[in-house]
């Protein structure tokens, strides 16, 4: 008994890995398309191009690991099917849901460090993936000045009718870096040049006049002439080492930074829904005074404030919902691995089939419908329309549902594809009222 629950587990480990190399892979190749433009216009360091893939790569585990898991356990099952294996286990009196203890154990497992991986590890690397992507944008920053466009970038908006690789023509520049009051400079002609290992740039503009306000005397207006205007932007972190910004959204949050930001969340929520109550018994107050310009002033201020309150009331609520969905939603993707190999099973034995390529065309439309179910929880759950915990565990309440019936039509020897006898009956279109050889069909 031992050896065969062995046998039933080692079978799973090649098709998971394969199906693991094959799915990433195409999810793979989808970031390269996307990619593809940026890496080609900006001509990045082959270093940058394999941190930015490096750090994409967890993102799609995330995903692509479940699927590997309904390949294999599709795939395992189907050429035990097909080989007979489940014919002969059966006949010897064991029941095959018997044998599928380490296999479990293992889906256990393997779920506990996905619960990891999307709760820790994964926000980590979203988030150097981000602050990496904010660095090409200032990378090589002729690419990112577009013509005809105003292009913004630390206190400076640029506008250029005409880009070529080195030279900027018809250049008009917003300076806000010295006063409040915005600099214009306008130039015919103009190139952008990197220094400090693309930490800062230096714009370099011919021909050209600028235009300011004097900030101690706002009404005295300043026009100067210029033959060549250089203008230094340092410390743009244009470098490709990685720092730490303040900010993460909810999908670089980790699991401990997630609950103590909907800890504050709430509490804030409380005191603003106190607070939107309180204005509104004030506002309530007021109007029963009588009529004059005062209570017509107060009125409006208590107006005002209350708006503000409610605005930041809905604003607290879709930030409490959407931190609250990203949770569950790591949860929920983790433990999809168990569903499916609770889906897996069944229709492996169901579809006798050993071809990867019905494996993958039937996990495929299996998890499609999964993840489209689970966005569109995800989308109502933004929206108030349904509670993040229900939003994100339905989609798994409902295939565990669907894995229950399947295992019990399993039981009963019911098939929903018999591939062996459909594709006998392909090849055998002539004699479509002859029955299939007993080989075939048992």
């Amino acid at each position: 008994m031992k050896i065969l629950k062995k046998y039933i587990l080692k079978e799973h480990i090649p098709p998971f890995f394969i199906s693991l190399m094959v799915v990433t892979f195409v999810l793979l190749i989808d970031k390269i398309i996307d990619m593809l433009n940026m890496i080609i216009e900006k001509k990045l360091p082959f270093q940058v191009v394999v941190e930015m893939f490096s750090l994409s790569l967890p993102y799609m585990l995330a995903l692509s690991i479940p699927m590997a898991v309904l390949v294999a356990t599709i795939l395992a099952f189907g050429r035990m099917s097909v080989d007979r294996e489940i014919v002969a286990i059966k006949s010897s009196g064991v029941n095959v849901y018997a044998m599928i203890g380490p296999l479990m154990v293992t889906a256990i497992m393997l779920t506990g460090l996905m619960v990891y991986f999307n709760h820790w590890f994964l926000p980590n690397t979203n988030h150097k993936l981000k602050n990496l992507m904010l660095k090409v944008a200032y990378y090589k920053p002729m690419t990112i000045i577009k013509e005809n466009e105003f292009t913004t970038f630390m206190n400076y908006t640029v506008f250029t009718k005409q880009n070529s690789d080195s030279l900027l023509t018809d250049v008009l520049i917003y300076d806000r870096s010295q006063s409040r009051f915005p600099r214009t400079v306008f130039a015919k002609t103009g190139n952008v040049v990197q220094m400090d290992n693309g930490n800062s740039l230096q714009i370099i503009l011919n021909n050209g006049e600028m235009h300011e306000r004097n900030e101690r005397e706002p009404g005295k207006y300043q026009k100067t002439h210029f033959s060549r205007y250089v203008i230094n932007v340092r410390n743009i972190g244009n470098s490709t080492d990685f720092f730490e910004s303040g900010y993460r959204s909810d999908r670089e949050m980790t699991v401990t930074q997630i609950m103590k930001s909907l800890k504050e969340n709430r509490k804030e929520l409380v005191t603003k829904s106190k607070e939107v109550q309180d204005l509104d018994n004030r506002l309530s107050l007021t109007k029963l005074q009588r009529q004059g310009y005062t209570r017509d002033v107060e009125i409006r201020r208590l107006q005002s404030m209350k708006q503000i309150s409610s605005d930041r009331l809905s604003e607290l609520k879709e930030t409490i919902s959407s931190m609250e969905v990203e949770f569950h939603k790591k949860f929920a993707i983790s433990f999809a691995i168990i569903i499916f190999i609770m889906v897996g099973i069944p229709l492996g034995l169901m579809t006798r089939t050993s071809g990867i390529g019905m494996a993958f065309s039937v996990s495929s439309l299996i998890f499609l419908v999964y993840y489209i179910a689970l966005n569109g929880g995800e989308q109502l759950a933004d929206k108030g329309l349904m509670p993040p915990f229900m939003a994100m565990w339905v989609s798994n309440i409902v295939f565990f549902i669907l894995a229950v019936l399947l295992i019990i039509a399993s039981i009963k020897e019911k098939h929903i594809i018999d591939m062996p006898t459909l594709m006998w009956r392909l090849k055998n279109l002539r004699n479509r009222k002859n029955p299939p050889p007993d080989e075939i069909v048992h």
